[in-house]
C-alpha cells in the first residue's frame, strides 16, 4: 500500500480515495471510504484499455459475478460504474494480507495451518460453485487472509454456467502454474479446474515456492500439464491431498466436500496461532501513511493487499531450496526453522560418470592438471535417493525409462527441447566440493567428462567461460547412436528478456537450462569426443503453446552468481533424454 499520487483523483463516484492498494492486471486498485464511512477496495480500469471491447466485457463480467455471488467467502460489491469511463467497481475492503504476501514475507506455513486454510478455501469454493460460478483464477495473490477467514477476490475471468469462455486479451486463461491442464489444452472450464488451482495454491502455501516453478509462461504451463507438482518437504498426508487435487484427470480430483473431510479440521482457522499472528501484523501499516491512522484504524495489512498480479519478493539473495521452510524466527517465536538439506558440493574439476556396476567413483573434486578421464576424490560422498524429479525418473542410478520416453526417434536430433521440469541442483561447499541432489536416471559406464574454468582449469570458482569435455572410453561397447547433450543451468529462473534472474522473485531453476547440440559419441566421425564452451555452444530451445519454436541464447555466467548445475543427458530424441550424470561449479 502507498500514499495517493498527485495524478490520482480525490474521489471515485461517491467514494473518497485514501491510498493505493496496488496495480492489478486490469487497472489500479485504491483504498476508499464510502459516504457512510465504510472502507472499500476500488478497482479502476486502465485508460489505455477502456477502448478494447473484450477488456470491458471482462471487467463487466467481474462486476456481475461479484454482484451475483453473495458469499461469506467473497468481498461483496458495494458500487460500480460500468456504462461510461472511468469504469470502476467498489467491493467491501477486507483487512488482511494476501496469501502471496504472507508467504512471501514470512515463509511457508506449517502443515497444521495449511490443513485449516485448505479446508476453509475448499468451503469457499463450494459456496462460489453453488452460485454456478467457476473462479478460474484462484491463486495465492487472489486469497486475502481476513479476520473471519480467507476471502476470494478478483473474479475478472470467472465463468458462469451459461457463459462462454472469455479471457484477458493477449493472454492465456488463468495464471501459469495454477491453471488446470484441461483448461490449457482444451479450454474446458469446470469446478474441477478450481480444485486444481486450490491444490497448486496450497502447494505454494506449504513450500513457499511456485508449484511448477517460475520462468517463461510456456515452460511453466508445460510443467503443469506434464510435470510433477513441487511438494518436496511437505508433510506426507498434506502432500498426498495436494497431489490428489492436481491430477491430470479432472474427474479424479476430490470435490470440495471431500477435501474438507480429509483435512479433518477440529477448530476455527482464526484460533490457529500462525493465522492469528498473520492478522496481528496488520496494525503495522499506520506508521506508513501519516495522517491516515485515525481514518483507517488498526485493521490494514502491512504491504500490498488487493493486488491480483502481486508476486512475492522473498529474499533476493537466498533462493529457497528443496524442502526449505523459511518461517522467520525474527518475527515469529512459535516454532523452529526447518533448514534446507543440501549435500556437499562439487566445484569445477574433473568428474567420472558411473563405471563399475554403476558405483560413482568421482564427484567433481579438484583435479587440476589431471589427464582426461582420471578420477579425483569425491567432494561429498554418496548422494542420497530422493523423490524423482520428473515422470519416469528413477530413485537410483540403475537404468530407467528416460523423460519423455516414446517421443523421440533413433536419429540424432540437432537439439533437445527445454519444455520439461528438472529439479536437478548442484550445491557447492566452502571446502571446494559439492554434490547434486538427485541420482542419475541411467547408468553411463564408459562416459567421462570434465568441467573447468576456460582460462584457469585449476580455479575453484569460475569467472568468464567454462570448458566442458565429454568423451567415451576407447574400450567402450556402446553402439551408435550414443548421443549426448550437456545442460548448463543457472541457480535461478531467468527472465529471458533481461537475461538475468527475475527481480520480483528469486526461485531456484526448475528447467534443464541451456543445452548443447547432441553429438553421437559412438560414431567414428566424432572421434568419441566433444569439447564445448559455455556460453558459446549453448542455447535454450522451447516450443510455445501454438507449436512455434523459440531459441534463447545462453546468458553470461556473471548474470547469475551462485551454484550452477551441469547435467549430462543421453539423448534419443528431441523430447526423449535422460540424466546420466550431474555436477556443477560456483560462480562469484
Amino acid at each position: 500500500m502507498e500514499a495517493l499520487r498527485d495524478t490520482d483523483p480525490a474521489r471515485i463516484g461517491a467514494q473518497t480515495l485514501l491510498a493505493r492498494l496496488g496495480a492489478g492486471g486490469m487497472g489500479q486498485v485504491y483504498l476508499g471510504r464510502s459516504p457512510g464511512g465504510r472502507l472499500v477496495a476500488i478497482k479502476v480500469i486502465k485508460d489505455e484499455i477502456t477502448g478494447h471491447p473484450e477488456a470491458l466485457a471482462r471487467f463487466r463480467r467481474e462486476a456481475e459475478t461479484v454482484r451475483a455471488v453473495r458469499s461469506a467467502y467473497t468481498a461483496n460489491l458495494i458500487d460500480a460504474s460500468l456504462e461510461a469511463a472511468p469504469y470502476w467497481l467498489a467491493t467491501e475492503y477486507v483487512a488482511g494480507p494476501t496469501l502471496s504476501h504472507a508467504v512471501g514475507e514470512f515463509g511457508a506455513l506449517p502443515a497444521a495451518t495449511c490443513r485449516r486454510l485448505f479446508a476453509a478455501l475448499a468451503e469457499g469454493l463450494a459456496s462460489v460453485h453453488a452460485y454456478g460460478v467457476t473462479h478460474r483464477d484462484l491463486k495465492p495473490q487472489n486469497v486475502i487472509l481476513g479476520a473471519q477467514g480467507p476471502q476470494l477476490i478478483d473474479f475478472g475471468i470467472a465463468k458462469g454456467a451459461a457463459q462462454t469462455a472469455l479471457t484477458q486479451f493477449g493472454t492465456a486463461p488463468g495464471t501459469p502454474g495454477y491453471t488446470a491442464p484441461e483448461v490449457l489444452l482444451r479450454n474446458e472450464v469446470a469446478d474441477a479446474a478450481d480444485v486444481f488451482a486450490l491444490g497448486a495454491t496450497m502447494a505454494y502455501a506449504a513450500t513457499g515456492r511456485a508449484p511448477y516453478g517460475t520462468g517463461e509462461p510456456t515452460a511453466v504451463n508445460f510443467r503443469a500439464v506434464h510435470g510433477d507438482i513441487d511438494v518436496e518437504g511437505v508433510e506426507p498426508g498434506l502432500a498426498d491431498l495436494i497431489k490428489a487435487c492436481v491430477v491430470s484427470d479432472p474427474g479424479a480430483r476430490p470435490v470440495p466436500a471431500e477435501i474438507i473431510r480429509r483435512c479433518a479440521v477440529d477448530s476455527a482457522l482464526i484460533e490457529d496461532a500462525v493465522y492469528a499472528s498473520l492478522l496481528a501484523t496488520a496494525g503495522e501499516v499506520s506508521a506508513q501513511l501519516p495522517g491516515l491512522a485515525s481514518t483507517i484504524g488498526p485493521g490494514l495489512p502491512a504491504g500490498p493487499v488487493y493486488v491480483p498480479t502481486y508476486v512475492p519478493t522473498g529474499d533476493p539473495g537466498q533462493p529457497r531450496g528443496r524442502g526449505e521452510h523459511r518461517w522467520r524466527t525474527s518475527r515469529w517465536a512459535l516454532w523452529g526453522v526447518t533448514a534446507l538439506v543440501a549435500g556437499g558440493l562439487a566445484t569445477g574439476g574433473y568428474l567420472l560418470i558411473p563405471d563399475k556396476g554403476g558405483e560413482r567413483t568421482g564427484g567433481g573434486g579438484q583435479a587440476a592438471g589431471l589427464p582426461t578421464g582420471q578420477t579425483t576424490p569425491s567432494g561429498s560422498g554418496a548422494q542420497s535417493p530422493v523423490t524423482p524429479s520428473s515422470p519416469g525418473q528413477a530413485a537410483s542410478s540403475s537404468a530407467s525409462p528416460p523423460r519423455g520416453a516414446g517421443a523421440g526417434s533413433a536419429a540424432v536430433p540437432d537439439h533437445i527441447e527445454a519444455n520439461t521440469v528438472s529439479r536437478d541442483l548442484w550445491t557447492g561447499t566452502a571446502a571446494g566440493g559439492g554434490s547434486c541432489n538427485l541420482p542419475a536416471e541411467e547408468r553411463a559406464e564408459f562416459l567421462v567428462g570434465s568441467v573447468v574454468d576456460a582460462d584457469n582449469p585449476a580455479a575453484k570458482t569460475v569467472t568468464g567461460k567454462v570448458k566442458i569435455h565429454v568423451y567415451l572410453k576407447p574400450y567402450n561397447t556402446e553402439k551408435p547412436p550414443y548421443a549426448v547433450s550437456v545442460g548448463v543451468k543457472p541457480p535461478h529462473e531467468i527472465d529471458q528478456s533481461t537475461q538475468r534472474p527475475y527481480e520480483s522473485v528469486r526461485d531456484y531453476n526448475h528447467g534443464i537450462g541451456y543445452t548443447s547440440k547432441p553429438v553421437d559419441l559412438a560414431d567414428k566421425a566424432s572421434g568419441g569426443s566433444v569439447e564445448l564452451t559455455y556460453p558459446d555452444d549453448f542455447a535454450m530451445k522451447l516450443v510455445d503453446n501454438e507449436g512455434n519454436p523459440k531459441t534463447f541464447p545462453a546468458i553470461p555466467l556473471a548474470n547469475d552468481p551462485g551454484d550452477w548445475t551441469v547435467v549430462f543427458y543421453r539423448v534419443r530424441g528431441v523430447k526423449e533424454y535422460a540424466n546420466i550424470y550431474c555436477t556443477g561449479f560456483p560462480v562469484e
